[in-house]
């Protein structure tokens, strides 16, 4: 015991408080059941099942034999982030010049550089909820103080522009969302970003973080993002990446535009972190957008189709209330039914029992939504094949229906 006081004394009260992504957490625990042996599938991670499409694959290539071994510029490479520029053009008709755009090491750390920029010890940042797993954490890093907003079921978990305008208080810096949302798979719609911008109208010292690292898997209507709205925009941090809509999540390259003070901001933050991205990962980045998203829409497709799968088949499970993700490659169903139901001598207290009793009964490995901020969810991922959504689904129901 000694020993263990000892050793907390060592590290920082900034790390000792800060939560283990259970992301990787429950990815990690199925890899342990996977190599004693069992049939693991494997539901937990936000990872694409798709390869990274061939050409950009062969670009990368060809960036080693042409030389692009060196150090690269801070913010990224001028041809990657004039790419980035067209794309915002092209695809959500918004003007960005090359210098208000920061490459980063992953959209993770495009997030983090904007939190560490914006937010100072005790600054209020609203999030909407449920939320990735990182959001509330990179908060706590920058001394903020995370204030989650609920979505209802109802409304496919999304916040709207009454439940914001109550959360706000004079200490709100920032507000940060998803959409397409992960862990739910919501879209929030032009109206419905134009009514929270009408309130943020009111509020000139909060900013915005817009998540949109899953645009290209959007099953619905067309993505509309938040710095289209001329009264905030100079306000909106908009952050995207290539890990989901072109399958490069081990490639680690994202990026955010924002006014040229912030730019600069996390410019100079990422200087003093990890200095610029990888020169391969940023030659095949810049390739993946002078390709298109014609790659990136057919993913989305299949991810349609194994939405409508899984939907039926969950709505096959008792007790599991679902609604209609429009976009990403989630659901997350409450299963708060089971709380209180046993099996043998182990009680389901709450999602994360009922997540471990899925994984080691069904073999079948899940997310609890207590990492996401809705402790009455599980998250499914639907980026596997056809035969391994419908074999999960079929194991958990006959393990679910074990439980009294």
């Amino acid at each position: 015991m000694q020993e263990t006081a000892e050793a907390k004394a060592v590290l920082s009260d900034r790390i000792m408080s800060l939560a283990e992504s259970q992301t990787i957490a429950m990815a990690k625990k199925a890899r342990e059941l996977a190599s004693k042996g069992y049939d693991v599938i494997n539901l937990s991670f936000g990872e694409p099942d798709f390869q990274t499409p061939q050409y950009i694959k062969d670009a990368a290539k060809q960036a080693i034999d042409d030389g692009f071994t060196f150090y690269t510029p801070v913010p990224g490479y001028l041809e990657l982030r004039e790419e980035i520029s067209k794309k915002f053009k092209r695809d959500n008709n918004l003007d960005y010049a090359p210098d208000q755009i920061v490459v980063s090491t992953g959209a993770k750390q495009s997030i983090a550089n904007a939190v560490l920029c914006l937010v100072n010890p005790g600054d209020e940042v609203v999030i909407f909820s449920p939320y990735w797993v990182s959001y509330e954490e990179i908060v706590k890093l920058a001394e903020g103080v995370p204030v989650p907003v609920m979505g209802r079921l109802e409304n496919d978990y999304k916040v709207t522009a009454e439940q914001l305008e109550k959360a706000i208080t004079s200490n709100t810096k920032l507000v940060m969302y998803s959409s397409p949302c992960n862990p739910t798979g919501a879209v929030f719609e032009e109206e419905e970003l134009r009514a929270i911008a009408r309130v943020l109208e009111k509020y000139p010292q909060v900013h915005v973080i817009a998540d949109e690292i899953y645009e290209y898997i959007n099953f619905g209507g067309k993505h509309f993002s938040m710095a289209r709205i001329e009264s905030i925009r100079d306000r909106v941090v908009t952050v995207n990446g290539f890990s989901k809509g072109y399958a490069m999540t081990g490639w680690r390259v994202g990026y955010l535009a924002a006014t040229r003070e912030i730019a600069s901001a996390c410019d100079k933050m990422q200087s003093q972190i990890t200095s610029g991205t990888c020169s391969i990962a940023q030659k095949a980045a810049a390739a993946a957008l002078k390709g298109g998203n014609a790659s990136a829409l057919e993913m989305a497709e299949a991810y349609r189709r194994r939405r409508d799968l899984v939907l039926d088949l969950m709505n096959g499970i008792p007790g599991f209330k679902t609604y209609l993700p429009n976009g990403a490659f989630y659901i997350f169903p409450d299963v708060s039914a089971y709380f209180g139901k046993r099996f043998e001598d182990k009680v389901m207290e709450n999602a994360e029992d009922l997540s471990m009793f899925i994984l080691s009964d069904a073999h079948v490995a899940v997310v609890s939504g207590e990492a996401f901020g809705a402790p009455q969810c599980i998250r499914f991922s639907f980026a596997a094949s056809d035969e391994k959504l419908t074999e999960a689904m079929r194991r958990i129901k006959d393990s679910l229906a074990k439980l009294q």
